[in-house]
């Protein structure tokens, strides 16, 4: 639909004939997008692009190619059930998508935002997540018998479904063993870390639930680069 529009506002008309259609068509598209404020990202214009030129061709299937040098890429396609040699093609009209670079936190905002937690429970999240470098899919799948504190390891499922076995520090197997004889409710499920308030207080901590958690410490500490739900806690500076 956002290319229909532009269509129109181009052509004065919201018809699409296949004589209207140039090489240059999606090139001017990016142009138009790229001039917008605020600027759409890199990957929005991909989408739209990728998905008009997808209609474009189901549509035209006659309609010129659409080049526009500096943007696309050659490369080796290979036919069908791997048959004979493969043949120079040139990838989708695409623009730049910006390398993602994570900003470490400093030591202080990494302080001031642990110290904003107040459960055992919450305390033991964070620790594992910065100090063992736990993924939450990690932290939300430990079940109480992942927690060895008799022998200061912890079992944890990663990828590929396989168990490792991580060292706990002696404060991290003190919030554990709180968190587990204090705040635990009982009964609960054989999950390790549970909700403790509301109607779903003694169940597994859900996705949702760690990021409501994270993402109300973040307000609290005005600390926005905090966000430990998708990517890992940043490491703080040495």
């Amino acid at each position: 639909m956002h290319f229909v529009h532009w269509w129109e506002s181009v052509h004065h008309t919201g018809d699409i004939r296949e004589g209207d259609l140039r090489e240059s068509t999606l090139l001017d598209y990016v142009r138009f997008q790229s001039s917008q404020q605020p600027r759409p990202s890199s990957s929005t214009i991909n989408d739209r692009v990728a998905i008009a030129e997808r209609a474009i061709r189901n549509e035209f299937p006659q309609a010129p190619c659409q080049i526009a040098h500096g943007f696309h890429q050659a490369f080796l396609r290979r036919k069908p059930m791997g048959l004979g040699r493969p043949r120079m093609a040139l990838s989708r009209l695409r623009v730049k998508v910006p390398k993602r670079n994570i900003v470490p936190l400093s030591v202080n905002e990494v302080a001031r935002f642990w110290s904003s937690f107040r459960t055992s429970r919450d305390l033991a999240i964070v620790g594992l997540r910065l100090l063992q470098g736990l993924r939450s899919a990690e932290v939300l799948a430990l079940n109480g018998e992942d927690a060895l504190l008799s022998e200061a390891q912890l079992r944890v499922r990663g990828k590929g479904n396989k168990f490792r076995f991580l060292p706990l520090a002696p404060e991290t197997v003190q919030l554990l063993e709180h968190y587990l004889r204090l705040e635990r409710p009982n009964p609960c499920s054989a999950a390790l870390f549970v909700s403790l308030k509301g109607r779903a207080r003694g169940a597994r901590m859900t996705p949702a639930g760690l990021r409501s958690l994270f993402r109300h410490h973040r307000q609290t500490t005005s600390i926005k680069l905090a966000n430990p739900h998708r990517c890992d806690i940043p490491l703080p500076q040495t």
